[in-house]
């Protein structure tokens, strides 16, 4: 069972903690949560079923975690029915370089901005974690209700 789980680390680490990366934007809580994922799993794993992709299963108790996490600082959408915002870069752009990083913040905050279904959605598919199918798998919906989603979510980025 140890060496089970070994092998799903080493396939499935990577994917979690992208996963994860992308939905808190934090290398160390991504870090601490992805191991905190792979013990959920080894004291759970009796109870996998097999209806999922073991990613999509893995993925979901990250995404738990995450929830909790968020929910212990105060910080869910549930808590106060907003979404949290990243942290503002006040310091003015130097240059050019100073310039792309700033558009990409706005970019950033628009995402965090979205509600959060489809801000999970477009950070998936915006660092390559999950396929729409993986996705919509593990929302319990259709990879079509992904597509779906994640092109209405970008209409609405377009339209900021």
């Amino acid at each position: 069972m140890k060496r089970e789980i070994e092998e799903y680390y080493e396939k499935y680490g990577v994917k979690v903690y992208a996963y994860l990366l992308a939905t808190c934007g934090d290398c160390d809580v991504s870090r601490e949560l992805t191991q905190e994922t792979f013990v959920r799993a080894l004291s759970s794993l009796s109870s996998f079923d097999g209806k999922c992709s073991v990613s999509t299963w893995l993925c979901s108790i990250a995404k738990n975690l995450w929830h909790n996490e968020l929910r212990r600082r105060g910080l869910h959408p549930s808590a106060d029915g907003s979404s949290p915002t990243p942290e503002t870069d006040n310091s003015p752009p130097p240059d050019k370089a100073a310039e792309q990083r700033d558009s990409k913040m706005f970019v950033l905050r628009q995402v965090h901005s979205l509600p959060e279904t489809e801000k999970e959605i477009v950070l998936l598919r915006a660092t390559g974690a999950m396929t729409f199918a993986e996705i919509g798998e593990l929302f319990g919906k259709t990879e079509n209700w992904a597509r779906v989603t994640f092109y209405r979510a970008k209409q609405k980025l377009r339209k900021e």
